[in-house]
């Protein structure tokens, strides 16, 4: 993220080339991104929900998975506040823009709100994430460019990116929708002695199929049933073949999974709040104005882009480890805030 984010905003377009191997390859891997962000927080957030529910007392995680979506929002919201033109008197609707947290906030409640209905029913829960995953990306095609011009652009924004948005919560919901379906597979059979490895094999079948195979399977349906909407979700197969990407990049790191439990990357996994929040503020100059993007939009040769990225990875991340807290620590300051406003 934090090195996909400095080159494709500071990098000379002249440079963004289609026909150049190592900017292709950047490119692809660049786009794993986001849907490892949505599927994780899926898988992660719905597993704690069902351990806790097992346990008999998930009233408590539900509260706190409910403060944290709104937390994201809240956070999300704050991070286009540019405190320099509101003093100017300018106030921009920039700031209605909807990004990542803002989707992953609403997907984390609409998470709650399904298992708060369909606890009780852990197979038909099961049956509905998917089924939610599936209609949310075979139906894109449907609002790919829906613009909702008499809706308030507060709402509108979270379904179009006609007013600047980066994300909206279709189709990113599917991402946390297939999570949450694969932490109810977990949670169901991870006991079982086999389970390790059959699942890290599933996890590579699957992710190949899907990248080579899914914009197929979409068009022998739409074929068979002879409904254009599969035709058309084939023709610009995406989210599927990112889907793919995803249960790939599982497989890996379930593979290496003891080697990295004592890792700088759970380490860095504790600080992902903190990294998302410093790197907004140095890269697109969230509160000040002033920002790395200020002064050096588009410029940089290529070797620059490289050495920046590197420069700016490791100062993000030294700033998270030795001047922020872990997110947890984070979100329980801010819920003790909220709990002496409230007194």
């Amino acid at each position: 993220m934090l090195q996909g984010h400095f080159i494709d905003t500071l990098l000379n377009p002249i440079y963004r080339d289609n026909t150049n191997v190592v900017y292709n390859i950047w490119t692809y891997f660049r786009g794993i991104t986001a849907p490892v962000f949505f599927t994780i927080s899926g898988l992660v957030f719905a597993y704690l929900l069902l351990k806790a529910y097992a346990k008999g007392d998930d009233k408590s995680r539900i509260k706190k998975g409910l403060f944290r979506g709104v937390l994201l929002l809240v956070i999300g919201y704050s991070l286009r506040i540019n405190l320099k033109s509101w003093f100017e008197g300018y106030f921009s609707p920039y700031i209605l823009v909807i990004d990542v947290l803002q989707c992953i906030g609403l997907a984390l409640i609409l998470l709650i709100l399904l298992h708060m209905l369909l606890k009780k029913h852990s197979y038909i829960f099961s049956i509905v994430l998917f089924s939610i995953g599936c209609i949310c990306f075979v139906t894109e095609p449907l609002y790919r460019t829906i613009t909702l011009e008499h809706v308030p652009q507060f709402f509108a924004n979270y379904m179009t990116k006609a007013n600047g948005s980066v994300f909206t919560i279709l189709p990113w919901f599917g991402y946390t929708a297939f999570g949450a379906f694969i932490s109810t597979v977990f949670f169901r059979h991870a006991h079982r002695n086999s389970f390790k490895t059959f699942t890290i094999i599933t996890f590579f079948i699957v992710g190949c199929l899907l990248i080579y195979q899914s914009s197929w399977v979409l068009k022998k349906l739409s074929f068979l049933t002879n409904i254009e909407l599969f035709y058309l979700s084939a023709d610009y197969n995406y989210l599927f073949t990112r889907l793919g990407n995803v249960l790939i990049l599982f497989g890996v790191f379930y593979t290496l999974e003891r080697f990295l439990k004592q890792s700088l990357i759970v380490k860095i996994g504790e600080k992902t709040l903190s990294i998302y929040v410093i790197h907004f503020v140095i890269l697109y100059g969230s509160y000040t104005g002033y920002s790395l993007k200020r002064y050096f939009n588009q410029s940089l040769e290529p070797s620059e882009a490289i050495l920046g990225a590197l420069i700016f990875m490791t100062v993000v991340c030294f700033i998270s480890f030795h001047y922020a807290k872990t997110n947890h620590f984070v979100y329980n300051l801010i819920r003790k805030m909220v709990d002496k406003v409230k007194k």
